[in-house]
């Protein structure tokens, strides 16, 4: 008798894959990955490429909106000058700077 009750708790329910536990999770980082992750990193090397070759009489768009031309640039600092008029000329962090303008737009 004893040996059967020792059988029926050793036996018990069959356990479960781990595999098809985690399975669920596993697709669901792969669909976040495929969505998001990936899409993100791809236009955050489009953005630091173009920042990269950033040069002057460029005109650009910073993340406030104001659109201006390069008039200079400080390496060193990381600073980008834009005349936004005629006589005014506002210093920008290179970060701040988030595309050019169309060419449509400059010619209007």
């Amino acid at each position: 008798m004893f040996y059967s009750l020792m059988q029926a708790v050793t036996d018990g329910p069959p356990k479960p894959n781990m595999l098809a536990q985690f399975f669920p999770f596993i697709l669901m980082f792969a669909i976040l990955y495929l969505l998001i992750i990936r899409p993100q990193r791809k236009k955050q090397k489009e953005l630091q490429a173009m920042l990269g070759n950033l040069k002057i009489n460029d005109v650009v768009i910073t993340n406030g909106g104001i659109i201006g031309k390069i008039v200079n640039i400080k390496k060193e600092k990381n600073i980008i000058v834009l005349r936004v008029d005629e006589t005014t000329k506002i210093e920008f962090q290179k970060n701040a700077i988030v595309g050019f303008v169309p060419q449509e737009e400059k010619k209007a």
